[in-house]
Order: structure tokens, then C-alpha cells, then sequence
């Protein structure tokens, strides 16, 4: 049985090994889990997914393989949403309630929710059999059925459904979705490098046993450094003019990496770097930091990313006095080559989309200052630059 699941995972495209079904076998043998459904799902993708973009792919193959109720495909989002509004909730005495029949399982509930979803053809409200809503029937909302699935319904109201058809508990994270500070968790990630720093704080269980062994049976407890995520993270945040049309974006993005990094030092920039960045944009003129004191601070081993739409006049990058706000000495190129030597990675994230950048001549030339290091912020391009990073 084992196999064909495996197999029927692997043929949607979820990367696992016979190494990880071994590991599969060997659980169930052991009883991690035993005859739940459920738990056999949360085991199952514990040990076969590797990553989390692959958990909805690892759902539909799930779906698909194990028949009866999980395999129905019944597609909900065609049910209107005005066959479930809201107008009235069924309030019935206890009597009443006992008088109420169920289906008689899950699987008959599933079978006679595909044959209403053919049947029917508009709103129904109070009535015993149709989806609908405030009525005995057992499919719909804000009803009551002692068995039933519940469809549309914000939360549980009588803790009687079997079912709850409401939103998959996974997003897709295919490259074609909407980026989110979830995904974008997900892409950083990848950026993570763990290194052995630290007092002893974490249970060694292997060194542990073996050393318990060789001391006849006697516990001899090791030690070893808790693991933290070694990658340091300096980020430049382009604000104000065209990029207040891409705030959203960018703080998703500053949110995830305040999460997914220990190590992580920001600054904020206006169109182009110059030779003072700043921190806090209510101080910027007060409290600004010299690029030259920031260079000198920060080593080389510090992964930089410049966020910013790189959209601005060309001579705001090549010509001094050429920003917008204040007479730069030297032009923003000077100072962005200045940056490029010091860190030994670096990337641009622009949240332009990325079709209108031959139309821009200054992201055109900012490209070719970063070494056409330059990556659209979706998630596919996130992912690109992280690798870049490596």
C-alpha cells in the first residue's frame, strides 16, 4: 500500500527518496500512529515533505490516492454565496433536535452532498434537504444537523459538523501566487546557515547513549551548543515617492526577515544610495549614519539586499549633485560601487513589475551596477536572489 502512495506523491511532483517511505515503514511499525486517519496525514507529511512550498502538492496526492471521502472531488466554489447568507439561524428545543435524522456516516454524508451539489439550482433557506442555510439539512450554515457539513460558516456554532468545507488549511506557494509575508518566510529560509555558537544548552541524545554504553549502563549525560542561524543580514529600504505604491510588499518583507533573521541591521535610502542612509525616516536629518562609518562597521560577511523601484531620473546615479533632495558631492553610482566592493554578496529586490524595466533608463543602469543582480519581488524572484546570496 505503502508503495502506490509513495509513488502517487511522487507523481505529483513532491520531491522524496526511498530513504524517507523507509522511514515511513519503520514509524508505522513502530505504531507511531495507528489506525487515525489524520495522524497518518500529519506523520505521512511530516516525514515525506522536505519543504513547505510542496505541502498542497502533498494534499492533492493525498487526496487523490486515499478514496472515498477525501478523494470526492466536489468543487465547492461553485456553490453561490447567496444559497448561504445569512438570515436567520435555526433555533430548535431539544425535542426537536432529537427528531432529526442523520445520514449515517461520513461516507453517505459525502455521497449525498455530490448528488445535491448536481441537483440543485438556487437558494434554499430553512428547509431539511438542500445546501442552504438556517434549516435540518445537512449541508450549508447557521442551521442544525446532528451530522453534517459545515459550508460557509465563519465558526462552530453547535460543534456538530463532520466537515468543515470552508478554505484549504495551504496555500499554494507556486511562483504564479500573490506574494505574502508567509511565502516570503518561506523563500528566506533558505538563506538560513546554521553554525555551533554558544555555551552547551541542547541534549546530544546520540553522544549520550553511545557514552552511556560504554560507561555499563551508567547515564552520562552530553552536552552541545544550541544551533543559531549564523547568516548576518544588512538591508537598504528605498522610501518615499514611487515607492509608496509598493508599500504593502515591502513590509511583508521587512516583517519576514525581522522573523527569519537574529543578525539583521537596516537602513532606509531615498531613490538612490548617497553618502548618509538612516534608520528612523522622522530623524533622518538628524540622525543619520555616514556610509563611510556604516562600511567600516559592518564587515564583508554581512549579505546586503537593496530594496527599492530603481524608477528615478538617470542623473539621481550618475551625476553629482543629481539628487532630487540635496547636493551630493559624488554621484549615487560612486557611492553604490563603494558598497558593491566592500560586501562580498549583495542584491537588489525591485518590486517594479518586472515588464516595465526597459521602459525605466535608470533601473536599466542600476542593473548594470549590481552586476545584473537585480531581482523582482515576487517569489520567484525572491528565490533566485536568495540563491545569489549563497
Amino acid at each position: 500500500m505503502l508503495i502506490d502512495f509513495f509513488c502517487k506523491v511522487r507523481d505529483y511532483k513532491v520531491p522524496c527518496t526511498i530513504r524517507e517511505l523507509l522511514d515511513l515503514i519503520r514509524a508505522l511499525e513502530q505504531r507511531v500512529v495507528f489506525a487515525d486517519m489524520e495522524e497518518f496525514y500529519l506523520l505521512s507529511r511530516t516525514i515525506l515533505v522536505k519543504d513547505e512550498s510542496y505541502f498542497d502538492k502533498f494534499d492533492r496526492a493525498f487526496a487523490d490516492y486515499f478514496k472515498g471521502v477525501s478523494s470526492l472531488e466536489l468543487d465547492l466554489s461553485g456553490v453561490p454565496e447567496d444559497w448561504l447568507r445569512k438570515q436567520l439561524e435555526k433555533q430548535l428545543s431539544e425535542e426537536e433536535k432529537a427528531k432529526i435524522e442523520a445520514l449515517g456516516g461520513l461516507d453517505k454524508i459525502m455521497e449525498t452532498l455530490a448528488e445535491r451539489l448536481k441537483e440543485q439550482e438556487k437558494r434554499h433557506q430553512g428547509g431539511n434537504k438542500w445546501i442552504g442555510t438556517g434549516g435540518t439539512s445537512p449541508f450549508g450554515a447557521y442551521g442544525y444537523n446532528p451530522e453534517g457539513v459545515r459550508i460557509g460558516q465563519e465558526s462552530s456554532r453547535h460543534r456538530r459538523a463532520v466537515k468543515v468545507w470552508d478554505k484549504r488549511q495551504f496555500r499554494n506557494l507556486d511562483n504564479q501566487v500573490e506574494i505574502g509575508t508567509r511565502n516570503i518566510k518561506v523563500a528566506l529560509r533558505k538563506l538560513r546557515q546554521f553554525a555551533r555558537t554558544g555555551a552547551g544548552e541542547e541534549l546530544a541524545l546520540d553522544d549520550t547513549i553511545a557514552a552511556t554504553a560504554r560507561n555499563a549502563g551508567y547515564l552520562d549525560i552530553k552536552m552541545k551548543p544550541e544551533r543559531h542561524n549564523a547568516v548576518k543580514v544588512l538591508m537598504f529600504f528605498d522610501v518615499g515617492g514611487s515607492m509608496d505604491d509598493h508599500i504593502k510588499v515591502c513590509e511583508q518583507l521587512f516583517s519576514a526577515v525581522h522573523t527569519e533573521f537574529k543578525h539583521l541591521e537596516f537602513f532606509y535610502f531615498h531613490n538612490c544610495v548617497y553618502e548618509q542612509v538612516w534608520k528612523d525616516n522622522a530623524r533622518r536629518y538628524n540622525e543619520g549614519m555616514d556610509l563611510h562609518q556604516l562600511l567600516h562597521t559592518y564587515s564583508r560577511d554581512y549579505k546586503v539586499i537593496f530594496v527599492g523601484d530603481a524608477t528615478m531620473g538617470p542623473y539621481e546615479i550618475t551625476y553629482p549633485g543629481g539628487s532630487v533632495e540635496h547636493w551630493n558631492q559624488e554621484a549615487g553610482s560612486v557611492w553604490m560601487q563603494r558598497i558593491l566592493e566592500h560586501f562580498d554578496h549583495s542584491i537588489w529586490l525591485n518590486p517594479q513589475p518586472q515588464a516595465h524595466w526597459p521602459y525605466h533608463a535608470s533601473i536599466q543602469i542600476m542593473q548594470e551596477i549590481t552586476k545584473d543582480k537585480m531581482f523582482p519581488l515576487t517569489l520567484e524572484g525572491l528565490t533566485e536572489g536568495i540563491k545569489e546570496l549563497l
